[in-house]
Formats: C-alpha cells, sequence, structure tokens
C-alpha cells in the first residue's frame, strides 16, 4: 500500500510541473439558483431494492452505520472538493474493468441519498454493459442512449431513490456507444436535465479509460473525475498512465484504492465508536 501510494504521489509530482490551468466553469456549470420542483422528483417511479441484494452485491453504504463509513468518507470529501471549486459533474471512471466502479457510484449514491438537504442523479453512461442495473436488480425497456438521442424523455427513463436520489440506468446494452457520447446532442440533452432537475450533484458512471474511446469523448464535459483502482489487481504503472490521461481530460479529484482487505482501524470505526 505504501509503495503504491509513494508511486502515486511520485508520479502526480512529475506531472504538476507540465499540469494545464485549471478548469473554468461555463455558466452551464454554475450551481442552479432556481427553485427545485418537488413534484417533479416526486412523479417519478421508485426505485425498490431488494434486501437480498446488500451483502451479495457489496451494497454496504445502503443502510448507513459503521459498514458505510469508507463510502461516507469519500462522499464528504468529494462534497467539501465540488463545493469549494463550484463543481456538479463528477465522473467516476478506472483503467479497466473490473475496478469496482459501478458498485462505488452505486454506494455513493445510497450514501449521499442520506444527505437529505443535497439532490443527487446517477447516471450510467458505461454503456457498452449493463453495469448498474445488475448490481441494483432493476428491469426497464430503455438505456441512457434513448435518452441521449431524444428518442425517450429522462423523466419517463429515471427512477427515484428516497426523495432526493435519481438514477439513469442502461437496462439494454448499446454498441455505438463512443458516437453518443461524443456528439452535441448529449451535451444538450444533459443540459436539459441539470436545467429541469437542478441537482445539487451528479454522478456519471463512465467507461474504463482503457479499454475504448468512449470516455475520452466525453470527460471533458464533465467538471472532474474520481479514478478507481483495484487493490492488489491493478498495476502502479496502468494507474499512471490512466491518471495521466484523466488529466489531460478533466481536472482528477483523486485516486480511490478498492477492493482493499486490510483497511482495519483506518475509518476511525474501532473500540466501541459507533
Amino acid at each position: 500500500m505504501e509503495r503504491l501510494q509513494e508511486a502515486i504521489q511520485k508520479a502526480r509530482k512529475a506531472r504538476a510541473s507540465r499540469q494545464v490551468e485549471p478548469l473554468v466553469l461555463s455558466d452551464a456549470h454554475a450551481p442552479a439558483e432556481a427553485e427545485i420542483d418537488e413534484n417533479l422528483w416526486q412523479s417519478l417511479p421508485e426505485m425498490k431494492i431488494d434486501p437480498s441484494l446488500i451483502e451479495k452485491n457489496r451494497l454496504i453504504s445502503f443502510r448507513g452505520g459503521p459498514e458505510a463509513t469508507p463510502y461516507d468518507m469519500l462522499r464528504t470529501k468529494m462534497l467539501q472538493q465540488t463545493l469549494s471549486n463550484g463543481w456538479r459533474r463528477v465522473a467516476l471512471t478506472s483503467p479497466y474493468s473490473g475496478c469496482g466502479k459501478s458498485t462505488a457510484a452505486a454506494n455513493l449514491a445510497f450514501s449521499l441519498g442520506r444527505q437529505a438537504d443535497l439532490r443527487t442523479i446517477v447516471i450510467d453512461l458505461d454503456m457498452r454493459r449493463r453495469g448498474l442495473v445488475n448490481i441494483l436488480k432493476q428491469t426497464g425497456s430503455h438505456s441512457m442512449a434513448d435518452v441521449l438521442q431524444g428518442k425517450v424523455p429522462f423523466r419517463e427513463h429515471a427512477r427515484r431513490y428516497g426523495d432526493n436520489v435519481i438514477f439513469g440506468l442502461n437496462y439494454t446494452p448499446t454498441r455505438n456507444s463512443s458516437e453518443i457520447l461524443q456528439s452535441r446532442q448529449t451535451i444538450e440533452v444533459l443540459e436539459q436535465i441539470e436545467n429541469e432537475f437542478k441537482p445539487d450533484i451528479i454522478l456519471f458512471d463512465t467507461p474504463p479509460l482503457m479499454v475504448s474511446d468512449d470516455s475520452h469523448g466525453f470527460l471533458k464535459n464533465v467538471d472532474c473525475s474520481l479514478l478507481l483502482a483495484a487493490a492488489e489487481e491493478t498495476s502502479i504503472d496502468h494507474i499512471d498512465v490512466a491518471e495521466r490521461q484523466l488529466a489531460e481530460l478533466t481536472q482528477v479529484m483523486g485516486i480511490v484504492l478498492n477492493k482493499c482487505r486490510y483497511i482495519s482501524g483506518s475509518f476511525g470505526n474501532e473500540q466501541g465508536y459507533y
């Protein structure tokens, strides 16, 4: 773990001298001032989660409590950065598949959902597969590709969890996702969703960086990104390459080392804290 952290820090320092100028947010990313339409949010079909999935699919943040502490800490650190920088669009990506980014997106959504004063939208843009749908075990007829192409309104496709979290999922895979994500229409549809629902934060579950050009064509449209890596699986070289690619496209909020087996005492929940 220490060698990995040292290598990442060394790579970051080496790139700091050639870092591009900080992202200047457009008006489209400015915090919404208009009043939220509560009726619109409540009109969406409510998502039900089968309790048997919580342990099976590692939804450790679902019920809160000590098990959710790692994701609650990630949530808080993420919100601190988004608020201080005026960011709203946050992408989750990884070097390759299998790093757990979709599971992390689901857990972050449940953690954010316990912040009653926040409105969160989670959009699955890893459209070549049914990642979040398989984790959450939901059924439907369309994908986010249909929404982004204007075939289905987002309000008819989206599902609400609780009062303040909305999911946009992929019930069917999409073959031409790269072209869709790079289209002007995608940018316009996402702006329409923001203007209509006025979320405080949007999480995008985006495709892995090293398996296609899907994310490379889209990440310029987000404010920042979290890079997910799998402990004991993702090599330091792959993390370094992925972070360099990501830094060319958007602001890198940080690297999350996922699937850690040895975290006892790392999150302050021992010795009766809870």
